[in-house]
């Protein structure tokens, strides 16, 4: 049976289509109510009711964002004020920066399920280095095991491997890296089995399980 919030990501992807072509505050301002009814409370819902479910996938508290739709604009070229599309998180209690990061997001053709770090630096890009230099082999395998893509999310990889690692190394280009996310779209059909939103986000968060399981266990 449906859980309502397939309604929530009809709507959203034809609000942002539509907020794309008219990203300004004047239109927004005409539909905020419309959005904050539709949109935004349902969003928050479901962020809520699965912290719940991601914390007992991965056996480790989790608490959710929902992402402002407003955009920060101070050192951006691009004034546009508004995001055009809805993202939220979900996070362990554990702010290590290496800890992974569950992401779902609705944009106007798509929806985008996702785990993983963003921004290693100083001591975490060390640590983050060491484990691939030790462990990359099994780390590609669980990689793939998730059926899932490596993102563009976070900075650029470097253009070449970092000292003191062998430039040839076999995972130079995850050590070229300072991230690392996964993501794919919510299971084909997943509108039409009627299970609803909630059953289709945990079944893409259970893919992502032992992906997670790997990073906290050797970072």
């Amino acid at each position: 049976m449906s859980d309502g919030f397939t309604e929530m990501v009809e709507r959203a992807q034809a609000f942002y289509g539509q907020l794309a072509r008219n990203n300004t505050k004047d239109w927004f301002e005409a539909r905020k109510d419309d959005w904050k009814r539709d949109i935004e409370g349902p969003a928050k819902l479901l962020n809520t009711i699965m912290a719940e479910e991601v914390s007992r996938i991965t056996g480790d508290a989790h608490t959710g964002k929902v992402f402002r739709i407003y955009r920060d604009v101070r050192f951006s070229k691009d004034k546009t004020p508004y995001k055009t599309h809805l993202g939220m998180t979900w996070e362990s209690g554990d702010k290590d920066a290496l800890a992974p990061v569950f992401y779902f997001g609705v944009e106007p053709d798509t929806t985008v399920v996702a785990c993983g770090m963003v921004g290693f630096q100083g001591e975490t890009l060390r640590r983050w280095r060491a484990m691939v230099d030790t462990w990359g082999d099994r780390l590609v395998e669980v990689m793939a095991e998730t059926g899932a893509d490596v993102a563009h999310f976070g900075p650029e990889p470097l253009k070449r491997v970092p000292k003191p690692y062998d430039p040839e190394h076999p995972h130079g280009d995850l050590l070229r890296r300072k991230a690392l996310v996964l993501s794919h779209s919510l299971p084909a059909g997943w509108r039409e089995t009627g299970d609803g939103l909630v059953a289709a986000l945990t079944d893409r968060i259970e893919t992502f399980a032992p992906f997670r399981r790997f990073l906290v266990e050797r970072l």
